[in-house]
């Protein structure tokens, strides 16, 4: 039998070697993943724009957008935001070697729709009304230049993923961060909302389904001493009779919380006669329901296109553009 000595030097290298092993079995569940729901799609590389300057006169890294350019003309765009908590992610992020949002940007290019996958300045370096800005400066750039690469203007889509969901929201339900530009969220044809959070940070139920409002007081305060940041930095809040339709997307295994969030929106969007649909994508969580925004065999993919196709189609030649006051 092993001595107490022997079972506790036993224990004590378990325990030094235990993190390691769990990091690597980590890596290899995530490279299967991976494997799994990454499907790669293709697309000529003269039609992949990199790293375009969507901020006047401003040199920084995060103030970029990548274009993937359909072939043919008068083709609708998607601008998409992504993710990651407000204060981390890039539009070239890779996991596990494979670039997942410029798979989502080939995928519906090669579909015949524009993608313009952009960065904003991340947090704490900046703080959300500034984010708020430089998505509205993104949809800006692109309504004012997508003509010029053969993409149609009046069929402008804007969506992302969680963080880029909130965000997405914001421009498109709040008039102020377009209006700013002499623009207005008019010129946007939908929008497509997938596993957003904080839609509604004034929602005291969200926090009793285990939601941390910690989490969001760090993003989202700036300094209030009161607690009116929770409907101020609220996208629902904003909804109005005159906002652009709305596909909101979740998925099936994300927490209740996040599954609240996304029907409050779709509840306060329909409350004022905005058209507003819900998909819930069946055994993806929030991380894996990305991977599926590629995937023609997936619930995802095939809802944007639709959605997209079905408001481009009812637009069509005979609609009246939005007018560009700048």
């Amino acid at each position: 039998m092993d001595s107490p000595y022997t079972k506790r030097k036993v224990l004590a290298s378990l325990m030094l070697i235990s993190p390691g092993l769990l990091w690597s079995a980590y890596l290899a569940l995530r490279r299967a993943g991976m494997a799994v729901l990454y499907k790669p799609s293709s697309l000529p590389q003269k039609q992949v724009l990199r790293d375009l300057p969507y901020q006047p006169d401003s040199e920084d890294p995060k103030h970029r957008l990548d274009l993937f350019v359909p072939d043919g003309q008068n083709w609708p765009t998607l601008i998409f935001v992504h993710g990651g908590g407000l204060d981390s992610g890039d539009k070239c992020l890779r996991v596990s070697g494979e670039d997942v949002y410029g798979n989502i940007g080939r995928f519906f290019a090669s579909q015949g729709i524009g993608v313009a996958v952009i960065n904003y300045r991340l947090q704490p370096q900046v703080t959300w009304h500034e984010q708020v800005r430089d998505v509205a400066q993104a949809v800006a750039w692109v309504f004012r230049n997508i003509e010029h690469y053969g993409g149609k203007r009046s069929r402008l889509f804007l969506g992302g993923h969680s963080a880029g969901a909130h965000l997405s929201a914001r421009v498109a339900l709040d008039s102020q961060p377009l209006t700013k530009l002499g623009l207005s969220p008019c010129i946007l044809s939908g929008v497509i909302a997938v596993s957003g959070a904080g839609y509604d940070l004034a929602d005291n139920q969200t926090y009793e389904l285990g939601q941390k409002l910690r989490k969001y007081e760090a993003r989202f305060r700036c300094g209030d001493r009161t607690d009116t940041w929770r409907k101020e930095a609220s996208p629902i809040s904003h909804a109005s009779c005159g906002a652009p339709p709305f596909l909101i997307l979740y998925a099936e295994k994300e927490t209740k919380s996040l599954h609240r969030q996304s029907q409050l929106l779709h509840e306060a969007l329909r409350q004022k006669g905005v058209q507003s649909e819900v998909v819930v994508v069946p055994r993806q969580n929030h991380c894996r329901i990305v991977l599926t925004l590629s995937r023609p065999d997936k619930t995802s993919a095939p809802a944007i296109l639709r959605f997209i196709q079905e408001r481009s189609t009812w637009l069509g030649a005979s609609s009246v553009e939005a007018s560009d006051a700048a």
